[in-house]
């Protein structure tokens, strides 16, 4: 069984497509799979309780498909830092419960299993923890998701360094293109990636364009084109 931790350089990195992409592309490749978002803010109310359209594309991409409950324990509805909208919602989530809950998704093994972070790489969970904290706590080695635009060199390495910091390893990064002038020059756009290739010192997983594809779903099948699963001795 193989369990990563899926961070971004910020919000808006493309974790979710990411993190579908390769629970797609194992899925295509005959495994099971499990993505988890273990804490959602910007969450929707149904006649089933609150709903995260990133929570809802990991659980489409699971095979065989968990309970929605399983994947994202703590929803809320707010869309801003998941630590404040769990305090609008007079709650506080704990590392502990954090834990205690992904285990018991763990618990049943499945042969690819993904978490998905919120934010970067220190967003806060409480005024004393972060959400970084479960990926030490499970001692899980991380992909981090680099949005790629003006500025990700640095945001990227930062992130690198902090996740080595934390003691963690890099099992590999993503480059997601988000802002489509970035890729413009192509000499230029290949320059960008050799560079975060050589200060990421961790194994390029794909590098994923601009996507025509409009649904979750169609979405998640059209990058996993685009990536490759990481090692897992």
């Amino acid at each position: 069984m193989a369990v990563y931790f899926v961070t971004g350089t910020d919000t808006d990195a493309g974790k979710t497509l990411v993190t579908s992409g390769l629970l797609a592309l194992a899925h295509r490749e005959g495994l099971t799979t499990l993505g988890l978002k273990p804490v959602a803010s910007g969450c929707e109310s149904t006649p089933q309780g609150l709903r995260n359209v990133d929570a809802l594309t990991l659980q489409a991409q699971s095979v065989p498909a968990p309970p929605y409950a399983t994947v994202n324990p703590f929803a809320y509805a707010p869309a801003i830092a998941p630590h404040l909208a769990a305090r609008r919602a007079g709650e506080i989530p704990t590392l502990d419960a954090l834990v205690e809950r992904s285990a018991e998704a763990l618990a049943e093994a499945r042969d690819l299993t993904l978490i998905e972070g919120a934010g970067g790489w220190r967003v806060p969970l409480n005024d004393d923890e972060d959400l970084a904290g479960l990926a030490r706590r499970l001692e899980l080695s991380v992909i981090l998701v680099v949005g790629l635009r003006l500025g990700c060199l640095s945001h990227a390495r930062l992130t690198a360094e902090a996740v080595r910091a934390d003691g963690l390893a890099l099992a590999g990064w993503v480059g997601n293109l988000i802002d489509p002038g970035f890729a413009e020059d192509a000499a230029l756009y290949r320059d960008n990636l050799a560079t975060l290739e050589r200060c990421l010192a961790a194994p390029c997983l794909g590098v994923v364009p601009r996507l025509d594809a409009e649904t979750p779903d169609a979405r998640a099948r059209a990058a996993a084109h685009h990536l490759r699963l990481p090692d897992h001795n």
